[in-house]
């Protein structure tokens, strides 16, 4: 085997190997699509399907609606194409008496328990069977009445044949095979948004995280720039304490910042929900290190030039530090999008004017329980932002990785 061939084989292998995996990750993320463009009694079907359809229907002329299609089981074993008319048909397995009373279940035929009568009429007529007590009654039988019993009983649907409606056929409808098509139904997006305020919640959402990633961008890009380049007495001991207060858990400042928000006023109001989390000391840090790579020769360089250090600031760090620009907003994008527990501590659930995207889906999971389908829509609207901004941004949070691992 040459070499060339050796390497082509290894190449296929590990590609098949990591897609392999790739469906494997992506297979949750598919049935919430999906499930999303179901109707609400196609996500309950078994066995479960994972592209949406429904159920098959055909129009006839001696019928004012369409009829659903199914491939029953005749009495011969041949499958059939035929439409369901009526339901809950009570029907019964009736067996002839042989000349000792017992059945004869050799002879069994199917009918309708409105097309029988019990033998015997005023006194009706019993045999004992199996130790229980059969009533026995009259059924016609080509063109005679003959006594019979039933042995069993059922509920089956009357079906006609699409083609030719003069032939009929009985069948039980939980065994018949339904005819179904692949489908979709968009329109629960739309129902969504239009249900419990959704559609502002969303705005609302959106307004925020935008807020919140420019917010973040601006203090990490002046504090980073600071903190890299700027010297001031305490310089790196402010920076150690500053640092430190990432190291604080959230839970902590639960009380103590819903205290503030009371004092000042804006519980229950949007500004509660940007401007605590316009700083972070992440972003900061994230920002000072990039900075610290750019050589300090360029920058001495535009100071003897006599730019000011908003110049410098602007026309040659940022355009410089794209990759850690994306990366921050990327993950700011995802945090402030994804935000859950201040705003439920914050914002009241009945506040539809400042709630926001992850609480409207909390109230749209009791409101639509039996509707997993607006479920999954919802949870679709909230998930395909996020992946699309990670998706666009992935090059840039690649080449930040990248550049910082060369350079460190």
């Amino acid at each position: 085997m040459s070499y060339r061939l050796l390497l082509a084989l290894r190449a296929v292998v590990i590609y098949a190997v990591l897609t392999v995996f790739a469906l494997f990750m992506l297979f949750p993320f598919l049935v919430m699509v999906f499930t999303s463009l179901k109707t609400p009694a196609d996500t309950f079907s078994y066995p479960p399907r994972l592209l949406p359809s429904e159920q098959a229907l055909v129009e006839t002329p001696d019928f004012d609606r369409p009829l659903p299609l199914y491939h029953i089981a005749t009495p011969s074993g041949e499958r059939k194409l035929m439409a369901l008319v009526e339901e809950n048909i009570r029907v019964g397995m009736f067996a002839p008496l042989t000349a000792a009373g017992q059945p004869d279940r050799d002879r069994v035929v199917m009918r309708r328990f409105g097309e029988v009568k019990v033998a015997g009429g005023a006194a009706p007529k019993a045999v004992v069977v199996d130790r229980q007590s059969l009533p026995v009654y009259e059924v016609k039988v080509d063109a005679g009445v003959v006594e019979m019993v039933a042995l069993t009983r059922t509920v089956v649907g009357r079906f006609i044949n699409p083609a030719n409606p003069a032939e009929e056929a009985l069948a039980n409808v939980r065994l018949s095979e339904p005819v179904t098509r692949i489908t979709a139904h968009p329109e629960n997006y739309a129902e969504v948004v239009n249900l419990l305020g959704f559609d502002r919640a969303l705005s609302n959402t959106a307004l925020i995280t935008i807020l919140t990633v420019i917010g973040q961008l601006f203090t990490s890009i002046l504090g980073g720039y600071a903190f890299a380049r700027l010297r001031f007495p305490g310089r790196d001991a402010l920076f150690l304490v500053y640092l430190g207060t990432i190291m604080v858990p959230f839970v902590v400042l639960i009380i103590p910042l819903y205290q503030l928000m009371v004092v000042i006023g804006w519980v229950n109001a949007m500004p509660a929900l940007i401007l605590p989390w316009l700083y972070t000391a992440y972003g900061t840090f994230l920002m000072r290190q990039f900075f610290l790579t750019i050589p300090r020769e360029i920058e001495e360089a535009a100071l003897i030039d006599g730019a000011s250090r908003w110049s410098i600031l602007t026309r040659i760090f940022l355009p410089a530090s794209v990759p850690a620009l994306a990366t921050l907003a990327t993950f700011t994008f995802l945090y402030a999008w994804n935000s859950f527990f201040w705003p439920l501590v914050v914002v009241n659930t009945g506040n539809t004017r400042a709630q926001v995207l992850t609480l409207a889906l909390n109230v749209l999971r009791g409101r639509a329980s039996d509707s997993p389908n607006l479920i999954l829509a919802g949870a679709a609207i909230a998930v395909l932002p996020p992946t699309l901004v990670f998706i666009l941004a992935q090059r840039y949070y690649v080449a930040s990785v990248t550049s910082s691992g060369v350079k460190g």
